[in-house]
């Protein structure tokens, strides 16, 4: 299952991370304004995805890869406390925080 979440990871995050850099307008509703905050969340989505890509296609330990999902677990976990559930991408973060649990969980 892990390389089920690594493909969700690069699915979602490179379709996120196109319509967060245009500045696509539904992004202001959920993510807010453009800020330099804005800014360092995109930094921190590419890195995600490229290191998502790079797991796909090269030969990483286990661990390492198991780090990124569960990183990705605990910082969307944290969202629904520094956000609110009435954030949608808080909902969708916590959406994929179970399945990468499940994938965790599976992997070991």
């Amino acid at each position: 299952m892990i390389p089920l979440a690594l493909v969700i990871n690069i699915l979602v995050l490179a379709t996120l991370c196109l319509a967060l850099i245009r500045e696509q307008p539904a992004m202001d509703a959920a993510y807010g304004p453009d800020t330099p905050a804005r800014g360092i969340l995109i930094a921190m989505y590419l890195t995600i995805l490229g290191l998502s890509v790079l797991a796909l296609v090269a030969p990483l330990p286990l661990a390492a890869v198991q780090t990124l999902v569960a990183f990705q677990v605990i910082y969307k976990l944290t969202t629904a406390l520094t956000v609110g559930l009435s954030n949608p991408v808080v909902r969708a973060n916590l959406a994929i925080a179970a399945f990468h649990t499940v994938a965790l969980a599976t992997s070991l």
